[in-house]
Parts: structure tokens; C-alpha cells; sequence
């Protein structure tokens, strides 16, 4: 809702308040106006985790007889982050774009119009052994496939945090040059520059690490 549509809500809640009772929801308490914020009594929620998704993805599966794989569901957990309406959603248009057919990582990523986790998941296995080559060339091949910045480096931000295999000081590391890049791109700097001096500042802190 736009900031005048909330102030026009906020004159409706005020009319109706004695017979009404109001139950709002959103994903960002900060983008609802402090006049309505101050009239509700505020609950927060945590995300839910990957297990309580999944259990209810199953159960959808079962009761509307739909067929899926084991990679199809990883990827809805992986796109929803703990929102459930996010992964039913993308549970949906996926058996929508198998028209009836398996619902499988491809399937999900399409719907999603998400960057592949296994590309960046090179990308950032390539900058942890300093292949900057490598990484280089498979950004490169996201951004000719047209994905935006934002939407990369979103997945990748994702795709550093889930992985295992990164020691723990070097994911720090990782992630808070993915944010900085993160903030460049959201203020305007969405070029393709950003995301290559990215994977060059990724291999040069993997370096200098191991020296």
C-alpha cells in the first residue's frame, strides 16, 4: 500500500475502530506509517524453518497428487527463506509450468526467475581457490543471460551464506563484500563492473587468507 492509501486506511480504522477490529500482515513492519503502527499492537513473527516448510510441502503434494523430485523441493526451500506463502506460491506456478508433470529444480528456478545456485556455487568455489579466470567467465555467462545485478547478487548472497564447505572466518569475509556490493548496486550502480570487481576483491581476501 502506498503511503496515501495507508493515511486513507488509518481515517477508516479511526471511523470504525468501536465495531471493527483490524488484522494487518506484512513481510516489513518499517514500510506501514507510524499512525497506524501506533494504533496496533505490533507481533513479530520468525521465519519458519526449512523442516516446517518442507512438511507442508509434502502434505500439499500428497493431498493434490502431485508428483515432484528431491531437487524440486530444495529449490523451493532454497528460493522461500522461511516464507511459507513464498513457497506455496512457487509450488504452484511450478506444477503450473510442468503442465501436469514432475515439479523439478529447472521448473522452479524458471518460476523464480532465479539465478542458478549451482553456477554461483562455482563462482564462489572459483574465487575461494583463487581461479579468478573461472569466475570471471561464469559471471560473465549469468549476465549475458540477462539476469539483473540485484537478482544475482541476491542469490549469491544465499548461496555464500548455505555454504559448508567455506570456513567460517572466510564466509564473513565473503558476505560483507557481497554487502557492500549489494549497497552499490542497490543505490544506482547496477553495472556489470560491480559484480566483476566483486569476484576480484572474493579472490583476492581467499589469497590473502591463505598466506
Amino acid at each position: 500500500m502506498t503511503a496515501s492509501a495507508q493515511q486513507a486506511l488509518r481515517r477508516t480504522m479511526e471511523i470504525y475502530s468501536k465495531t471493527t477490529r483490524f488484522c494487518l500482515a506484512c513481510n516489513n513492519s518499517t514500510k506501514i506509517i507510524e499512525a497506524i503502527q501506533s494504533r496496533a499492537a505490533i507481533l513479530r513473527y520468525s521465519r519458519l524453518s526449512n523442516e516446517q516448510v518442507l512438511t507442508c510441502l509434502l502434505k500439499v503434494a500428497q493431498a493434490e497428487n502431485v508428483s515432484y523430485v528431491d531437487d524440486g523441493l530444495e529449490a523451493i526451500l532454497f528460493t522461500a527463506e522461511g516464507d511459507m506463502r513464498h513457497a506455496l506460491n512457487n509450488f504452484q506456478a511450478s506444477v503450473f509450468l510442468s503442465n501436469g508433470g514432475i515439479v523439478n529444480q529447472a521448473n522452479v528456478f524458471k518460476v523464480c526467475d532465479q539465478p542458478h545456485p549451482k553456477t554461483l556455487g562455482e563462482i564462489v568455489e572459483a574465487c575461494r581457490t583463487g581461479d579468478s579466470r573461472t569466475a570471471v567467465r561464469k559471471m560473465q555467462g549469468l549476465w549475458q543471460t540477462g539476469y539483473s545485478p540485484s537478482d544475482i547478487i541476491g542469490t549469491f548472497f544465499k548461496v555464500v551464506k548455505a555454504a559448508k564447505d567455506l570456513p567460517e572466518a572466510l564466509k564473513l569475509e565473503f558476505l560483507r563484500e557481497i554487502g557492500f556490493t549489494h549497497m552499490r548496486i542497490s543505490d544506482g550502480c547496477n553495472t556489470l563492473l560491480q559484480l566483476l570487481g566483486l569476484i576480484g576483491r572474493l579472490c583476492q581476501t581467499a589469497t590473502t587468507g591463505k598466506q
